[in-house]
């Protein structure tokens, strides 16, 4: 483990902790609103442990990238401000589907739960990302951009880049932002991505832009009378971030030991959040309920 490393994450922890503290005392003062310190001190002590799990396994994202690239089909030369948009353009799409299946494929959701599991939406949600990342394989969505030439480096960039400007739209502060809600994802789209509500369930998948789920039809607004309700169903009640963090995981190896069958065992790995055979019969709720029509 690199002590340089980890302490550029811990020091982006600390001033994202400042941002968090800045919103709480305008909510607080500004709009007279409570805030939930508690949820909040439990983002950021999964956003601590994150770190340091993220400084010891890395280097196997990065080595297998580089992998991918030492097989590359062609080089492409981020030498140009075209290039970099075609960069952009494709990152957005890989980042799209990456997030989209993260939501439909258990097994990914396992890791990205973690992410929705507050019941409020402020800048600690930011914060509380999944530890296993590595264990769901997310990497390998990217590995296509290596593949066709796109230095590793810049992929990481990139993404480096995307989830630091998905800071800002988990608050509930800034409110619709008129023309850029077409093109951009926005504290309003990334509202309704976070809720629970049935119309909004398993929508608005961007990164930086939304266009791709205007493209691929998963688009659906913030609607004053219907305001975003957040979290987990089930809720997550615990405070403890290895609960916050594995809580799901757990679920998961449960189900595939009282499986009857390889077949159930693999649905319950790969299936739908909630999958069950025949389409019932769980003892627990499903962790994201099927969206219903509208």
């Amino acid at each position: 483990m690199e002590l340089g490393t980890l302490a550029g994450k811990l020091t982006f922890v600390g001033v994202l902790v400042l941002f968090i503290l800045f919103e709480a005392a305008w909510l607080i003062w500004a709009r007279h609103r409570n805030y939930d310190w508690k949820e909040a001190s439990a983002s950021i002590a999964v956003a601590l442990i994150k770190r340091v799990v993220d400084v010891g396994t890395a280097g196997v994202a990065a080595a297998a990238l580089f992998w991918v690239y030492e097989h590359r089909l062609w080089t492409v030369r981020l030498d140009d401000a075209a290039t970099w948009i075609v960069f952009f353009l494709l990152f957005e799409l890989v980042y799209y589907w990456h997030h989209r299946l993260a939501h439909e494929v258990r097994w990914l959701w396992a890791t990205h739960s973690v992410h929705h599991s507050p019941e409020s939406m402020n800048l600690s949600v930011a914060a509380r990302l999944g530890w296993t990342g590595l264990l769901s394989g997310s990497f390998l969505f990217f590995a296509p951009l290596c593949l066709i030439g796109f230095h590793p480096i810049a992929v990481f960039l990139m993404l480096a880049a995307s989830l630091f400007y998905q800071i800002w739209i988990h608050t509930e502060v800034i409110p619709k932002l008129g023309p850029l809600e077409w093109v951009f994802n926005t504290p309003s789209h990334h509202r309704v991505h976070h809720a629970r509500n049935p119309r909004y369930l398993n929508r608005n998948f961007g990164g930086v832009l939304i266009v791709y789920d205007r493209l691929f039809g998963t688009l659906a607004k913030e609607r004053a009378d219907d305001p975003p309700d957040y979290g987990l169903l089930p809720p997550m009640r615990s405070l403890n971030p290895f609960v916050i963090a594995l809580r799901e995981w757990g679920w998961m190896a449960r189900d595939v030991t009282r499986a009857r069958s390889a077949r159930e065992a693999m649905g319950y790995l790969f299936g739908p959040p909630g999958w069950a055979p025949g389409g019932g019969g769980e003892d627990k709720p499903a962790a994201v309920p099927v969206r219903l029509p509208e």
